[in-house]
């Protein structure tokens, strides 16, 4: 495995008690009885904000991570030279930890020389505080549902390593060392012994608080794979064949006690070791790179009962079965990595707690970089209620950035088609429709290398030629372009937090820098990592871009056809490269449009209805006569256009 692909891999690894009725007005609706087989309607409406909590921001010092907190994250150890990086910071600046990493080797057997390597020990401190800090920022955007990527207890600063799945973070919380006795206190695998944390109990708090404003939750968990601090997988390393939990994991071999050498071998997901992976029925190995989907079970009783004793805990946190105090859902990892029929459990359990929880997998590629996986077999309403809609962004920016190439606005259409034409229309409506992430470019940088496939070395450790500063003006104007498309089609649009704020980054955890607040002063972006000159990159909140968020979203929110209603292409010209779609239901019709040429365009736009209509994004004119609107799009530009 080359050490790209190593670090490629590892990227796509890459609450609580009742704190009272929350009193506004803008409290998300009364939890409904939503058909089982169904997406709740809350679904279709939301305005996703993914929110990576160590990199969010850090609204209190005293709980950042020390060097025990380390302890089983990658590399593998922690040099008593390290501390927290500081937030501003120049982000391929060399901390001074890292000179006592270079040439080291990690706990995977290679040897660290690049940056991707070492910036994977930073920790930033963001926390929990931080997020309840900026509730206001949050509700100003405009958004109605957060997507946290795993806050559980757990080494690395994305969490996806858990050591404990029943807990959040004790550096999330305020009492990290409290925390810590309490969990030492408790039986694992009995929930009766479970206590609630600070951190727990904070996070229950931040729940409310985001409900009285009107935004729903949902968490974000793997149940492939745990982290080698996972208290059952230290009671195996520790009494091999004799644990209990000896049935919970992939072992192929336990150590033989009579000889010197130690013989322990297990699956670990993708082979990455210090991610020990949950035995299921069948054996599934992926082979020659390609992922499916498959029929069986996570294999230990014991296992399944405590992922579903966890899952029941952040649903409905004291129990009383009432989820008002809960989670609204989970977004589930690596989904085509765990079998059907436990999906199917899992979603059994889910609805018995809340009838409206929404449940939303990660299912992207299919055989990387080129073929994207059919999410149909997960949304026939036995299991998801809709995917991170990768494969419909990776068409998109063919189309509105021609990255890495042209296409014609019937091959556009054609794509589209091809990924609805075997899913249900409630499905379509409640996709989680993503065009950047904690796993891929940011928005803005996915645009501006437009010679790059999408997600194939978007980095500059594995293209030298990848495009890592500042994108320019050109590039901000097409991520509007394809932004007046994701909030106005089908699916619920979502945001890769930082996104709004104009941030910039290519994968390999530069995605993942710390969030620009207005009231950081950051310095500038000088250095590139492969020593190459660079202009300096002023880092500073883009108020304009924000703006822009803010103006889609209202639109959004303000004319539910775009969230509910259906869709007819009404122009797809493919000379002119116009492309016009409407959304529309028994009275009301919303208009797009979007001249991808680079000349204004006349258009004309058939009408559903009679009556006025109005241009709701840039005010543009137009003429109207009976049931037709003639204008001129100017080139590269989109239009918005609503019945009266």
């Amino acid at each position: 495995m080359t050490t790209y692909k190593f670090f490629f891999l590892l990227l796509l690894i890459p609450v609580f008690f009742s704190c009272g009725n929350p009193k506004s007005e803008k409290r998300p609706a009364e939890k409904t009885r939503t058909a089982y087989e169904n997406p709740p309607e809350w679904a279709k409406e939301a305005i996703w904000y993914q929110i990576y909590a160590d990199r969010f921001r850090n609204g209190d010092p005293n709980n950042d991570p020390t060097p025990e907190d380390l302890k089983g994250a990658y590399p593998g150890f922690v040099p008593e030279s390290w501390t927290i990086t500081p937030w501003t910071q120049d982000w391929y600046k060399h901390d001074p930890h890292f000179k006592d990493l270079i040439g080291k080797v990690d706990m995977a057997g290679d040897t660290m020389k690049v940056f991707p390597m070492f910036s994977r020990l930073r920790r930033y401190g963001g926390d929990l505080q931080g997020v309840m800090d900026k509730i206001d920022y949050l509700d100003s955007l405009g958004i109605t549902a957060i997507y946290f990527n795993p806050l559980c207890e757990g080494p690395s600063e994305h969490n996806f390593d858990a050591s404990a799945w029943r807990h959040i973070d004790n550096n999330f919380g305020p009492t990290p060392r409290e925390d810590l006795e309490i969990m030492d206190s408790e039986e694992p695998d009995d929930p009766t012994t479970w206590k609630m944390t600070g951190a727990d109990k904070m996070f229950v708090e931040l729940v409310a608080k985001l409900h009285e404003r009107g935004i729903r939750v949902i968490l974000d968990y793997s149940w492939n794979h745990t982290g080698i601090e996972f208290w059952a997988w230290k009671d195996i390393l520790k009494k091999q064949a004799r644990s209990e939990y000896k049935d919970w994991y992939w072992i192929k071999k336990f150590d033989d006690p009579r000889t010197p050498e130690n013989e322990f071998e297990y699956e670990g997901w993708f082979g990455v070791k210090d991610l020990p992976e949950i035995k299921e029925t069948v054996y599934h190995p992926i082979e020659n790179g390609v992922i499916k989907f498959f029929e069986g079970n996570i294999f230990s009783e014991d296992a399944k009962n405590h992922i579903f004793n966890v899952t029941r805990k952040w649903l409905d946190p004291n129990g009383d079965g009432d989820p008002s105090d809960g989670i609204d859902g989970y977004r589930l990892d690596v989904a085509s990595e765990v079998p059907l029929g436990f999906w199917r459990d899992f979603r059994e359990v889910v609805r018995e707690v809340n009838p409206d929880a929404y449940l939303v997998g990660e299912v992207w590629f299919e055989l990387w970089p080129d073929r994207m996986q059919d999410p149909q077999p997960v949304l026939e309403g036995d299991i998801f209620d809709g995917v991170m809609n990768y494969r419909l962004y990776k068409s998109a920016r063919h189309f509105f950035a021609k990255a890495p190439y042209e296409i014609p606005p019937s091959e556009f259409v054609d794509s589209i088609n091809s990924f609805y034409s075997n899913l249900r229309p409630q499905n379509s409506r409640a996709m989680m429709n993503v065009v950047s992430s904690h796993d891929s470019p940011r928005l803005a940088t996915s645009l501006f290398n437009d010679n790059s496939k999408y997600n194939y070395y978007a980095d500059p450790v594995g293209n030298p030629d990848y495009k890592i500063n500042k994108p320019d003006a050109e590039t901000y104007e097409k991520v509007k372009l394809l932004l007046a498309f994701q909030y106005t089609f089908l699916g619920a649009p979502h945001i890769w937090a930082g996104d709004e704020m104009g941030m910039w980054g290519a994968m390999m955890g530069d995605t993942r820098k710390p969030l620009i607040w207005k009231d950081y002063d950051f310095e500038p972006e000088t250095i590139d990592p492969r020593g190459y000159d660079r202009k300096p990159d002023e880092v500073k909140f883009n108020d304009e871009l924000f703006a822009h968020y803010q103006k889609l979203i209202r639109i959004r929110k303000e004319n539910p056809v775009l969230s509910h209603g259906e869709i007819d292409y009404e122009v797809v010209d493919d000379e002119n490269k116009i492309l016009v779609y409407s959304r529309y239901d028994g009275k009301n019709e919303v208009i797009a449009a979007f001249n991808v040429s680079n000349e204004a365009k006349t258009i004309e736009i058939p009408l559903k209805y009679n009556g006025e209509y109005t241009e709701l994004l840039k005010r543009y004119n137009f003429s109207q006569n009976n049931k037709m609107i003639t204008m001129k799009l100017p080139a590269g530009q989109a239009v918005i256009i609503s019945k009266q």
